[in-house]
């Protein structure tokens, strides 16, 4: 305050930046809200996929017991795999308060293996269960990253929502009480003086 000189400009020019700043923080609020809502909105997102893809894997572990136990691991090492040539993860962009947010999807089908010397339902039940894996995972990957960012930002606008209510906007708000007051001074001070020259 002490660099700043009492005149009813300053005055008015301080109580539009504390005006502005105000608006800022009534919006930084307003997005953690959002951020809030979408962060909560894909924990539950999160743990339907979760359950699915552990789902998924636990069938996995146990398909692959089964043709261990059929082929031994070495038979079950040069089993033909599944041919993912043609799938690919697919991802859809979308975006919250600037925050860039996705949505991932497996999107095409494994091409049917070449055929195996010693075939048997149990290792193609295996590798049925593992690109069932596959295709559960970038859903989940994705939902994961978006929790991710949404945390940093939503940290991010608490930070600078509470700069702005406990550091900058008191300071301002001192800022203009002293103005005003050294202002009301120079007012009696000049009131003074004109009734002594009058």
């Amino acid at each position: 305050m002490s660099e700043l000189t009492p005149t009813r400009s300053v005055a008015l020019e301080l109580k539009d930046e504390r005006r502005a700043m105000r608006d800022g923080y009534v919006f930084l609020d307003e997005k953690c809200l959002l951020l809030a809502g979408e962060i909560l909105r894909e924990l539950e997102r999160h743990e339907a996929m979760q359950r699915a893809f552990l789902a998924a894997y636990a069938s996995a572990l146990a398909a692959l017991q089964s043709a261990v136990a059929r082929h031994g691991l070495h038979g079950l090492q040069v089993y033909p795999v599944a041919e993912l040539a043609g799938a690919q993860v697919q991802r859809m962009p979308r975006a919250l308060m600037g925050v860039r947010l996705q949505d991932a999807a497996w999107e095409g089908e494994a091409s049917p293996a070449p055929p195996a010397f010693d075939a048997s339902p149990e290792a193609e039940a295996c590798r049925r269960a593992f690109v069932a894996v596959l295709e559960a995972a970038p859903p989940l990957a994705a939902v994961e990253g978006n929790l991710e960012r949404l945390a940093i930002e939503y940290r991010r606008s608490v930070r600078r929502a509470r700069a702005l209510q406990d550091v900058l906007l008191p300071e301002l708000d001192r800022d203009v009480n002293e103005i005003e007051n050294r202002l009301e001074e120079l007012e009696q001070e000049d009131a003074i003086w004109m009734r002594r020259r009058g």
